[in-house]
C-alpha cells in the first residue's frame, strides 16, 4: 500500500513543536535527516550519550500519512498550528510501501575481517565447515555491525590477536560486536562497558544469539569489578578516549595489547602524545577518514 509523505526543512529548535503537531494531525511516522547530507557541510552523529538527542542545525523532516489523507486540509492545519511554516515549504509525494527490515537485510551481507573472522546477519547461514569464525548479528541494529570503518578496523585487529584464555575489555561496547568477536576468536571472558543501558541489553541479546552470553558481562561505567584485563578495545570518540587514557592504563595488565578507534584523521596526533605516557609500540592504521591506534601497556 502506498503512503503520502510530507517533507519540509526546519531548524533544530523547531523540531519538537513540529513533530508534536504532525503527530496530532495523524502522522504515522516522523523521520529526521541532515539537511546538508551529501554536501561538504554534512555532520556525522555517532553514539549520543544517555538521554541525549543531538540534532543537526537544519533538518529535513519527513512524515508519513495514510494515502487518503487530505493534503489541502493538512497543509491548512499546519499553517494554523505552526505559523512560522509557510505552505510553500511543504512538499507532498506518494511513496510505495516496502518491507524495510527486509530491504536492510538485503544490504547487510556477510563481511570478512582479517584472516578468519566473519560477521553474518542472522538470516544467512554460514558454511558448516568453512574454517572461519562467525559472529551473528541482528540486522535491526544499525550501529556496530562492522559496516563502519572504525568497527571494521577493530574487528580486523582482534582477528590478529592471540585470544586463547584472555580476559577482554570492550569499552563502549554498543552492540557487543567486538566483545563477541573476541570470545568467538577464543577469549575466555569479556567485559563490555557502555553508558547507554540499551547498549548493554543489545550486547547481552547478541551474545545469546552467538552462544557466548555466559562469558560476557556488561556494566555501566564504574560498576565493573576491579579485575585487570589482558586485552583492551575501545571504539568510541576521540574526546572520551583522551579523557579515559589513565582509566584504561589502570584497567589492563602490563604488556596488554590495546586498540582504539572512533578517531577522525587529524585527531590521532594528540591521542598518540596522550597515550605515550602509559602505552608503547604505538601504531596508526587508517581507513577512509578514520584512524585506529594500537599498541601495548608499558611494563613499568
Amino acid at each position: 500500500m502506498p503512503w503520502l509523505e510530507l517533507s519540509l526543512t526546519i531548524r533544530a529548535a523547531e523540531q519538537p513543536r513540529v513533530e508534536a503537531a504532525l503527530e496530532d494531525l495523524g502522522a504515522l511516522s516522523v523521520t529526521l535527516q541532515d539537511a546538508d547530507a551529501e554536501t561538504p557541510d554534512e555532520e556525522a552523529i555517532f553514539e549520543p550519550g544517555v538521554g541525549e538527542i543531538p540534532l543537526w542545525n537544519q533538518i529535513v523532516l519527513n512524515a508519513l500519512f495514510d494515502i487518503d489523507a487530505d493534503r489541502r486540509g493538512l497543509t491548512a492545519a499546519i499553517a494554523d498550528d505552526l505559523p512560522f511554516i509557510e505552505p510553500s515549504q511543504i512538499t507532498w509525494r506518494e511513496v510505495e510501501d516496502q518491507d524495510w527490515e527486509r530491504a536492510w537485510m538485503d544490504q547487510f551481507k556477510p563481511m570478512p575481517f582479517g584472516r578468519r573472522l566473519w560477521v553474518y546477519p542472522w538470516n544467512i547461514d554460514p558454511p558448516e565447515d568453512g574454517g572461519i569464525v562467525v559472529v551473528r548479528l541482528d540486522p535491526g541494529l544499525a550501529f556496530g555491525t562492522g559496516t563502519h570503518p572504525t568497527t571494521a578496523m577493530c574487528l580486523e585487529w582482534l582477528d590478529g590477536q592471540q585470544m586463547a584464555g584472555q580476559l577482554v575489555l570492550d569499552y563502549g561496547c554498543g552492540s557487543g560486536i567486538l566483545a563477541i568477536a573476541a570470545l568467538k576468536c577464543g577469549a575466555a571472558r569479556a567485559v563490555g562497558i557502555d553508558n547507554d543501558p540499551q547498549a548493554l541489553i543489545a550486547s547481552h541479546d547478541n551474545a545469546e544469539r552467538n552462544g557466548v552470553s555466559a562469558s560476557l558481562d556488561v556494566y555501566l561505567p564504574g560498576e565493573a569489578p576491579k579485575e585487570l584485563a589482558d586485552v583492551l578495545v575501545a571504539n568510541i570518540l576521540a574526546g572520551p578516549l583522551g579523557e579515559l587514557a589513565p582509566t584504561f592504563a589502570a584497567a589492563v595488565k602490563p604488556g596488554a595489547p590495546f586498540a582504539l578507534s572512533g578517531i577522525l584523521f587529524g585527531q590521532h596526533e594528540e591521542l598518540l602524545v596522550r597515550y605515550a605516557e602509559w602505552f608503547e609500540e604505538l601504531e596508526v592504521r587508517t581507513l577512509e577518514d578514520w584512524v585506529r591506534i594500537s599498541g601495548r601497556r608499558k611494563s613499568k
